[in-house]
């Protein structure tokens, strides 16, 4: 079952793969990404992926180097080539290899790796919840975008790492505006209704929070995306982060601080076992 890379129409073993250096996703971070889940080897909801893709490749004008129907298809041979699994497959699109030169190449011909990988997640924090930390929001103002440039939430998931914590959380405004963690979105439970900050631009809409968010409300939920505090998440009864490879993180402690009970709470365990339901039997389109 070998890790698996396409590049440019090149199919490879992963650590053999060849980006050339001129290409301005290194140069620039001058592209965008998607990385989508691979339950029992089906793509879950690879739709919803490349609808969002679509959008960010539109929001920083790079023309698709294929259709959406032929890259579903590449992707779906890329995964049944691997053998893998339970795995996760990470599409990039840059704006292709040029000379160095920060306007737009007029020649440059879009570049598209795929790659597929193993999936490593370590899931213990599922079962007692993790401990995450808040930092300021210094990130540019287009964070709806899936772009390649991350440094900003490689540099707080290090530093999470670094106080003994699982994931950072983003706030703006002195902790007057929660934002998103570092690699996932944030949910609370506050008196019974589903709470997460809303998809205006400042956060990146998930795809799994898209889903968690039609669970809740199938399970009469109630569910509000609307503006959180950082004093409200630590009041809450629960508060919980999503994402692809992650899916359901509970969160136990926020910033030294015990959030409900100190354990996985019940309102997002049952969501995330609807969640598991759905990537079993569905494909989450």
């Amino acid at each position: 079952m070998p890790e698996l890379a396409w590049v440019n129409g090149k199919l490879s073993g992963l650590a053999e793969a060849v980006v050339p250096c001129l290409d301005r996703g290194n140069l620039f971070g001058d592209g965008v990404y998607e990385v989508v889940r691979v339950y029992a080897g089906r793509p879950f909801a690879q739709e919803r992926h490349l609808r969002r893709l679509k959008k960010s490749l539109a929001a920083v004008q790079i023309e698709a180097p294929l259709e959406t129907r032929e890259l579903d298809l590449q992707v779906r041979d890329l995964i049944t080539r691997s053998g893998i699994g339970e795995a996760q497959v990470y599409i990039q699109i840059t704006r292709g290899a040029a000379p160095r030169q920060h306007a737009f190449p007029r020649d440059a011909r879009p570049s598209l790796i795929l790659f597929v990988l193993k999936v490593e997640t370590d899931f213990r924090w599922r079962e007692t919840g993790c401990q995450a930390i808040s930092l300021p929001d210094d990130r540019w103002a287009h964070c709806h975008i899936k772009s390649l440039n991350l440094l900003p939430n490689v540099l707080a998931k290090e530093k999470a790492r670094s106080k003994g914590a699982q994931e950072a959380l983003f706030v703006a405004g002195g902790g007057a505006k929660v934002r998103e963690g570092s690699s996932s979105n944030v949910f609370a439970l506050l008196d019974g209704k589903v709470v997460t900050p809303p998809a205006d631009g400042h956060i990146l809409a998930g795809i799994t929070r898209e889903i968690f968010l039609e669970l809740a409300e199938t399970a009469g939920l109630p569910v509000l995306e609307q503006d959180l505090s950082l004093a409200e998440l630590l009041e809450a009864q629960e508060v919980f982060f999503t994402s692809t490879v992650s899916e359901y993180l509970p969160v136990s402690e926020l910033d030294g601080k015990r959030i409900g009970t100190g354990h996985p709470g019940p309102k997002g365990q049952e969501l995330y076992a609807l969640y598991s339901q759905l990537c079993q039997t569905g494909d989450g389109s």
